[in-house]
């Protein structure tokens, strides 16, 4: 998956990649953690879960997953403590390996991030024959999954979807004290929402849980290890389940990496995150400038920066088509800093609004009150991803901390930091038990663990990737240059493809880390 960016409480497409915790408990000799209660019902589950397994049926026609793709449910305990309690049902796809049966090592399980994204499109790598995964396919069943909470599987909401999306949003830039205590009072509400619509499911949506409902999924589709790949948030989602069941791990590979350091989880990471979009915002402006031939829009960075700020000023002053304000040109504006592959549409669309085209832009970047299906998962997505990261660490609940802290951050990096500090902003007040992150690090029994990671990452800055490195002995890490393209594993790039097939082919890794050119720069 590329890493999930989700549309946030102050109406922006924000970063979907941070963090959570628990801490593992070894088993007894019947690997049964009699000691501890969560961990016992995490045997339990899984235990039940590979006696149960899988009913597999042709997916529902409104899921959108063709054949041969498959889907079924997972049943895991909503509360590992008691196991016996209530259970909520997960979503799980599959589609079978395309070669023989003497050539399948198993299934490969993927997350693309999030935390709110879902996996379920992952089987349709095979369906549409993309190529950079051909020979694994060969090898494995690709599994998908909405995570605890998540489109099909029990989704939790905070708003009613069709609220949610209008627009325009308040600037997420204050310009005075006013404006802050709007937004501090929409982040509120926005918590007491969630509390309201989801309260029984909240203090359960946490990363461990979503790792022991990772296990269970194992166990149940009759797989003794597990085989995973992760993206973004998904790394820290497969830290934490190396964290937890070391010995359940036969080949991981996580991809643009959050950082598990306790000290980054939540708060700090998201500070890190406004630095390193600052960084790649500026570098796809100089692109931009280049390329000013094709789009007309500046011919030196400082000229196109000059014109969004123009254009953010324009959109202050008077909506563009009545909806597109500030918060939603970020929203649109922000995909290009996160992924390579929206650097031509964004500026497609950015040029083609200098040269008159209003309604382009408003497409791109307005919501559409139509979309209702759309517009659900852009909310459950949100929802959850509000839920895991206030869950799953303690965050400041002084406003003074914030405001301190996103207002010296903004003078030098202006262009994500205040929308994404009202996008967390409902932690501070969410009223609901908050946990203790995982002290990630090397289990007994863990294999090497292969890590990949562009070195301009705006989701995910690269120290997320070498913190990890350190803490999973025997890891490996294959190190993108010069590049910043959030999730590289599914990028055309030999130097990093070829690798990852190696290892989950054969296992195969490097005898020393490797740093692999940049992938192609988009053209115009």
């Amino acid at each position: 998956m590329r890493g999930t960016a989700v549309l946030g409480s102050a109406g922006t497409l924000l970063a979907g990649a941070l963090i959570a915790g628990a801490t593992a408990v070894p088993a007894n000799a019947d690997g049964r953690h009699h000691g501890d209660p969560v961990a016992y019902g995490a045997t339990v589950a899984a235990e039940r879960a590979a006696e149960k397994g899988i009913d597999w049926q042709d997916c529902p026609a409104d899921w959108s997953l063709e054949k041969p793709i498959q889907c079924g449910y997972v049943t895991v305990p909503l509360d590992y403590g008691k196991p016996n309690g209530r259970q909520i049902k997960l979503a799980v796809d599959r589609i079978g390996n395309t070669g023989t049966e003497d050539e399948r090592q198993g299934a490969l399980i993927y997350n693309p991030g999030g935390p709110g994204g879902s996996g379920m499109a992952f089987p349709r790598r095979v369906v549409t024959k993309n190529a950079i995964w051909a020979d694994a396919a060969k090898a494995y069943d690709f599994v998908g999954f909405d995570p605890r909470g998540v489109g099909r599987s029990t989704p939790i909401s905070c708003v009613d979807p069709q609220e949610f999306v209008k627009a325009p949003k308040l600037d997420p830039v204050p310009g005075s004290e006013a404006d802050k205590r709007a937004q501090r009072k929409l982040a509120a509400e926005y918590a007491d929402g969630c509390k309201e619509r989801s309260g029984w499911m909240l203090p359960h949506m946490t990363t461990p849980n979503t790792a022991r409902d990772l296990d269970v999924i194992r166990a149940a589709l009759g797989e003794k290890k597990l085989n995973y790949l992760g993206v973004s948030y998904g790394t820290y989602l497969g830290a934490v389940y190396g964290t937890l069941f070391p010995t359940h791990v036969r080949r991981m590979v996580v991809d643009s990496v959050v950082n598990p350091s306790k000290e980054k989880i939540w708060y700090q990471a998201n500070l890190d995150q406004d630095v390193a979009f600052e960084t790649r915002f500026q570098d796809w402006m100089k692109w931009v400038a280049q390329n000013d031939a094709a789009f007309h829009i500046g011919a030196t960075p400082a000229q196109v920066e000059r014109q969004w700020e123009k254009l953010r000023a324009e959109a202050k002053r008077k909506p563009i088509g009545g909806i597109v304000g500030p918060a939603e040109l970020i929203g649109l504006f922000q995909s290009a800093p996160y992924y390579d592959s929206s650097w031509v549409p964004v500026a497609s669309v950015w040029s083609d609004y200098l040269a008159g085209d209003t309604q382009a832009l408003v497409d791109a970047a307005g919501p559409d009150l139509s979309d209702t299906k759309g517009n659900a998962s852009a909310e459950n997505g949100n929802a959850v991803y509000t839920a895991v990261e206030c869950a799953d660490a303690q965050w400041p609940t002084s406003w003074r901390t914030w405001d301190r802290d996103n207002t010296r951050l903004h003078r030098d990096h202006p262009f994500l930091t205040w929308a994404n500090a009202w996008l967390n902003l409902p932690c501070a007040t969410w009223g609901v038990k908050q946990g203790t992150p995982a002290e990630v690090r090397t289990g007994k029994g863990l294999p090497p663990v292969l890590i990949t990671q562009s070195t301009r990452d705006a989701a995910t800055p690269y120290e997320g990737a070498v913190e990890l490195h350190k803490r999973f002995k025997g890891s490996r890490l294959i190190t993108e240059r010069d590049a910043g393209s959030h999730g590289i594993t599914n990028l055309a790039n030999p130097c990093v493809n070829d690798r990852v097939k190696a290892y989950l082919l054969t296992g195969a890794l490097d005898r020393a880390d490797v740093t692999c050119a940049p992938h192609a720069t988009p053209k115009p």
